[in-house]
Order: C-alpha cells, then sequence, then structure tokens
C-alpha cells in the first residue's frame, strides 16, 4: 500500500498567513487524503533563534502585509476581518501555551488541538477579539470545553514548567526543519521524500511535491499559486 503524503504545519495565531494556510488545509478537497498535523509554536521565540528581523518592524513590508492576507483571504474565501486585530501584533505566548496544553493533554490531542484552533482563530482573525487578553482567552475556552472549570484547568496548566517545555519543544523543532516565519509547512510524499515550504504563498509546490497536482479542487484561489 502506497503511504499517504504527510504535511506537518507549524503555526502561531499572530499569524495572518498561517491562519490562511491552516484554513485552506482544514478547508480544501485537495488535501483530504493527506495525513496533517498542526503544531503550536511561539513565532518570538523562532524569530529570535534565526535573529530575524518581525515583519511588522520593516519598512513598507508592515503595510504589505495586511493588503496581501486581504488577497489570500479573498482567493480562497476566506473569513478574515479588513483591519488588523486591536494592538496588532500582540504578544501570544499565552494563547501558543494554551494550545501546547491542549496538545499535551488529551489521548485525541490532534481533535483537540484542531478544535482549540478553530475557536481561536475565529475568535481573533474573523472576529477581531483579543484572544491575548486573559478574559477573552478563558471565554473562548469556557466556550469551547463546556465552562469556565474546564477553561481554567488549560489556563492553569498552559503555567506549568512541562507545558511551556512543550512549546520550546516545538519552537526549536520547527528551526531544526529549517523554518524562519510562518507558515512553515513539513512534507513527506509518497516517495519517503521530505522538504520545507515556507509561506501560504508556496501552497502550490506543496501540492505539486506531493503530488496532489490531480486533485480536484473547486477553489479559484489555486490560480494564484499553480
Amino acid at each position: 500500500m502506497v503511504p499517504k503524503p504527510k504535511i506537518t504545519l507549524y503555526l502561531d495565531t499572530v499569524s495572518p498567513f498561517a491562519y490562511e494556510a491552516y484554513h485552506i488545509l482544514r478547508n480544501d478537497p485537495i488535501f483530504k487524503n493527506v495525513d496533517i498535523k498542526y503544531v503550536p509554536i511561539f513565532l518570538g521565540g523562532l524569530m529570535n533563534k534565526c535573529s530575524n528581523t518581525p515583519p511588522m518592524k520593516i519598512k513598507n513590508k508592515d503595510k504589505w502585509i495586511n493588503v496581501e492576507r486581504l488577497r489570500w483571504a479573498r482567493a480562497f474565501s476566506i473569513p478574515i476581518i479588513d483591519d488588523m486585530p486591536p494592538n496588532f501584533p500582540p504578544n501570544t505566548l499565552p494563547v501558543q501555551r494554551v494550545l501546547a496544553a491542549i496538545e499535551a493533554s488529551s489521548s485525541q490531542s490532534q481533535t483537540a488541538v484542531i478544535s482549540a484552533l478553530d475557536a481561536l482563530y475565529k475568535s481573533f482573525w474573523a472576529l477581531g477579539q483579543p484572544i491575548h487578553e486573559p478574559a477573552q482567552l478563558r471565554s473562548v475556552l469556557s466556550s469551547l470545553l463546556g465552562g469556565e472549570e474546564a477553561a481554567d484547568k488549560v489556563l492553569g496548566a498552559a503555567q506549568t514548567a512541562e507545558v511551556k517545555q512543550r512549546l520550546v519543544e516545538n519552537t526549536d523543532k520547527a528551526f531544526a526543519e529549517g523554518a524562519f516565519g510562518l507558515p512553515w509547512f513539513t512534507c513527506t510524499n509518497t516517495k519517503g521524500e521530505t522538504e520545507g515550504f515556507w509561506g501560504v504563498d508556496h501552497l502550490g509546490q506543496v501540492v505539486q511535491f506531493l503530488g496532489l497536482d490531480g486533485e480536484k479542487s473547486g477553489n479559484k484561489g489555486w490560480k494564484s499559486v499553480l
């Protein structure tokens, strides 16, 4: 039996392009036969490891980001607010630790992580709510997990040394696999070959490398990348 192609998508909720990549991988039928794993990292930590300048501190690029994210959102029908979320970019370390806590605590970790990412991305990028603020983060988790008690349990776990180290290790793994920004895709095709790809604008290369060119997708956004 030929093995399925695989994608590991490293992400941080602060990145609009990681959100868009996540939305496409979750919803586009071209990836229906791909094993996909979503791994939370801390983008700030990755940028430090790479000695990389945050894009919002680069003149002209800070303005380009807002234009480009809307282009991709329109191309792939991704729900996203027109203006950047308030006080962008926020410190997402508390949010990413929560995702790492969910990843660590559930026997069905990917299912739980996906549900959390769906809720957090909707709150932040579709509705423009400040998920980095404790009250909003708790509210999203309460709705997701069925109550404040469950939310507080995850928030407490996110402060443990074990979970903090897990997020560090996830970030270190992304760096070791070549990441210098997000979204970062580590892909393995059916031949067992593995390569890394950066950026939602390189999804066309991901599709070609994984041999998905012949898969059908009704999304016209692929004309932008294939």
